[in-house]
């Protein structure tokens, strides 16, 4: 066969490949992301493989017929001298994929990104691939979340980082049996000073661990994400942050939802978050102390103008940490998410907050779940949506506000239609409430039909007769299909 029957053929045994699983062909991204790929497909692709030298990125993920299988194809990767992106989330990996594709990496010097999270199987023999990562590598991202990583997987991964200066993003989460490691891979964090994104949610992370993090942070000064969420034996630990948290001046994400914040901690998280000026979202929710603390942050969120996002469900507001929190968002005017959720002193004080948006406000998701909200303030609320500070809001949350009555949701409903830009409502109620709908569905779905852009409604646990549920359909008709209502 001479070369030009020869690349004819490679063409069309590639070009069939293509077709069989249904994907349009690129020369450069092989995307078989949830394909149900079989033990012959993945056949198949081991044989054209080595036809397509030119590709830069590879997605393997939630095919679990990978898992045990990558050895032949990992033998080819090395025809890929162009590889920069390799994914292989939820492929079930085994211990021996794991080694096979150790091997293979000799083979893909320009790998930059590497994603083998929600592999379960590969927790324990981390060592098997990181040991040969070396010194010198174009790694930019890794990601190894809910892996089941062991405390051998964390010192392992320690050992790595100062082989891999280019770091940027690391994500380590849902990886409970880190705990202790995490000290070691605090440690030597100082040699990827390029890291932009750290995700520690759920690791495990003890007070030791937190202590060398801050130690960590004089070298991060390009962090812009720093996730420590779910680590709730951290709490009370905050004070050894006060040396360089705050010198993170690029930071621009912090998420502490659930850490079991003290009165202490927040001390020094008052004092600390005012000076990271490029914040723009901060989680600490399910925080109790957040709303019952005698310092109070939530007054010197003024101070953080670049703010888009505030969540504070289920930090136990009391009426003064309200009153601080409403008088700090007339001072953000970025401010595009707010969650108030499970907040019960919200309930009666709305407009607190309400009274604080300027008319130019960019509110886009506002969350109230279980806010023991009453009548007086589903009255302000509409108030305030037909005085246009809300105009912009997309998503609306009112969920689980058993006290509110049929005048109040009226009274919601007639002056609902002035949301033009709204695309998701959630109303529901217990379940155990067993609360029946009023006149005011009719209103709610009229209002809705003439908002263009709205597409979810959520009425769970609402009892609907007949002729409601007639309403509903017609609702759904009218909207052609684009929109989806759940009971």
């Amino acid at each position: 066969m001479d070369d030009k029957a020869e690349t004819m053929s490679y063409h069309w045994r590639v070009q069939q490949f293509w077709k069989k699983i249904g994907r349009l062909r690129s020369d450069k991204n092989l995307d078989l992301n949830n394909c149900t790929l079989n033990a012959v497909d993945i056949m198949e692709l081991t044989a054209v493989i080595p036809l397509m030298p030119d590709l830069e990125e590879i997605d393997l993920s939630w095919n679990d017929f990978i898992g045990g299988a990558l050895e032949p194809l990992a033998l080819q990767f090395k025809h890929l001298q162009e590889l920069k992106v390799l994914q292989l989330n939820s492929c079930r990996l085994t211990t021996k994929d794991v080694a096979c594709l150790g091997e293979a990496l000799d083979g893909i010097p320009h790998l930059e990104i590497l994603d083998l999270s929600w592999n379960c199987g590969i927790g324990g023999s981390l060592s098997l691939l990181t040991s040969k990562i070396l010194k010198g590598s174009k790694l930019k991202t890794l990601k190894v979340t809910d892996c089941c990583l062991t405390q051998e997987d964390g010192k392992s991964l320690a050992e790595l980082l100062s082989r891999i200066p280019s770091l940027k993003i690391l994500d380590l989460s849902i990886n409970v049996k880190l705990g202790c490691s995490l000290k070691n891979i605090a440690q030597e964090l100082r040699f990827v000073s390029s890291l932009q994104i750290l995700n520690l949610n759920t690791c495990g992370l003890e007070q030791d661990g937190f202590h060398s993090l801050d130690a960590a942070f004089q070298y991060l000064s390009e962090l812009r994400i720093l996730d420590l969420s779910c680590n709730k034996l951290i709490g009370g630990g905050f004070q050894s942050l006060a040396g360089h948290l705050a010198s993170l001046s690029n930071l621009e994400i912090l998420n502490l939802h659930q850490c079991c914040i003290t009165e202490e901690d927040m001390l020094v998280l008052s004092q600390i978050i005012p000076l990271l000026t490029n914040l723009r979202e901060l989680n600490l929710s399910s925080n109790t102390n957040v709303g019952i603390s005698t310092y109070h942050l939530l007054s010197r969120l003024r101070f953080l103008p670049r703010l888009t996002s505030v969540l504070l469900s289920n930090c136990a507001l009391q009426h003064d940490s309200f009153l601080s929190l409403a008088d700090a968002v007339s001072h953000l005017p970025e401010l595009k998410l707010l969650d108030l959720s499970w907040n019960k002193c919200v309930g009666g004080n709305l407009k607190l907050i309400l009274k604080a948006l300027k008319p130019d406000s960019k509110i886009q998701i506002l969350r109230m779940s279980s806010c023991s909200l009453v009548d007086e303030d589903m009255i302000d609320l509409a108030l305030i949506i037909q005085a246009r500070p809300l105009a912009q809001l997309k998503n609306l949350d009112l969920s689980y506000n058993n006290s509110i009555s049929d005048q109040g949701w009226e009274t919601f409903c007639v002056s609902l239609s002035a949301l033009g830009q709204l695309s998701e409502l959630d109303i529901s109620c217990r379940p155990s409430s067993q609360c029946g709908c009023g006149e005011w569905l009719g209103k709610l779905l009229d209002a809705l039909s003439q908002i263009l852009p709205f597409t979810d409604l959520e009425l769970n646990g609402w009892l609907l007769s007949a002729a409601q549920q007639k309403l509903l359909e017609d609702f759904r008709l009218n909207k052609k299909g684009n929109a989806h209502c759940n009971l």
